[in-house]
């Protein structure tokens, strides 16, 4: 089988987030300059760097086999794709918004039609007003769409935002979500590309997978007192209950508990547990985490 070809981001945060992850699944860039448009990705792969808004047409046409990128970009691509991964970073949200004045922000159904809608994501804002009913005069911006309702350009705007604090630093305010955005693995339905490329994506899908379960995830060891089992087991349940090792023999008054734990809740269950007798922990990351 031929080496597939994944179309990646060529620069930014994304680029980061994706570079670490195919790092942590074994998949190290080998590239033969910082400026390559290509690089070697483990043995089965070629990377190709192209703008995050570009991979959705780079997939779509076949020039790639498959492809990370925003769900955002794939939305206003408008190209038929699927998802066969939601990596879980480069979460972001596609909002309406609009100038926050003396009363509530308008609703959808309070906006005048031919409403003036600046945007860099110019047909996800024109299929949303056209599914409510709403005409809407589309002003395509490049950046910095929050300036345009203060120029008199839009009466409205649809942008991305993490936290919202660009909107409320600009005097603007989210009338609704229009879309949930965050990094995919994708590549054309599986019914239109050879079964051996699906197995392929597949098999990176699940490797990807193992990290991002992995992340937010942290491998637990102590010595335990035996006595103290049943209460221990209602702090570390773990994924089908924490795993218990005999160490000095069946008779002996200490067992090992190993477990996985949610990285949120290290610190309570660290306490916890050395409120229970346990000595010796250890807690470590997780690079990569099946079920």
């Amino acid at each position: 089988m031929p080496v597939l070809k994944i179309a990646l981001p060529n620069k930014g945060r994304l680029f980061d987030d994706v570079k670490l992850a195919l790092a942590d699944a074994g998949l190290e860039l080998r590239a033969s300059s910082e400026r390559a448009l290509t690089a070697r990705l483990g043995d089965e792969f070629l990377a190709l760097f192209v703008r995050a808004q570009d991979i959705p047409e780079f997939v779509a046409d076949g020039a790639a086999d498959a492809g990370i990128t925003g769900w955002d970009c794939v939305e206003e691509s408008g190209r038929e794709l699927e998802s066969y991964l939601d990596l879980g970073f480069g979460r972001c949200r596609l909002v309406l918004a609009a100038r926050l004045g003396s009363a509530d922000p308008p609703s959808v159904a309070s906006l005048a039609d031919d409403v003036r809608v600046a945007t860099a994501f110019p047909r996800v804002a024109e299929r949303f007003f056209a599914s409510r009913g709403k005409r809407a005069r589309i002003v395509p911006v490049s950046g910095a769409a929050e300036v345009a309702p203060h120029l008199g350009i839009a009466d409205v705007i649809v942008d991305l935002v993490s936290t919202g604090s660009t909107l409320k630093v600009n005097g603007l305010a989210e009338v609704e979500t229009i879309l949930a955005s965050s990094a995919r693995l994708v590549a054309r339905p599986r019914t239109s590309i050879d079964a051996a490329v699906v197995e392929a994506i597949d098999e990176l899908a699940v490797a990807l997978a193992s990290v991002v379960r992995a992340r937010d995830r942290r491998y637990l060891m102590a010595n335990a007192p035996r006595a103290k089992l049943a209460e221990i087991r209602e702090v570390i349940p773990g994924i089908n209950g924490p795993t218990v090792v005999e160490i000095g023999g069946a008779g002996s008054d200490w067992v090992a508990v190993h477990a996985v734990v949610p990285q949120a809740q290290v610190y309570r269950v660290f306490a916890r547990l050395r409120a229970l007798g346990c000595e010796g922990l250890l807690v470590t990351r997780i690079e990569r985490l099946s079920p």
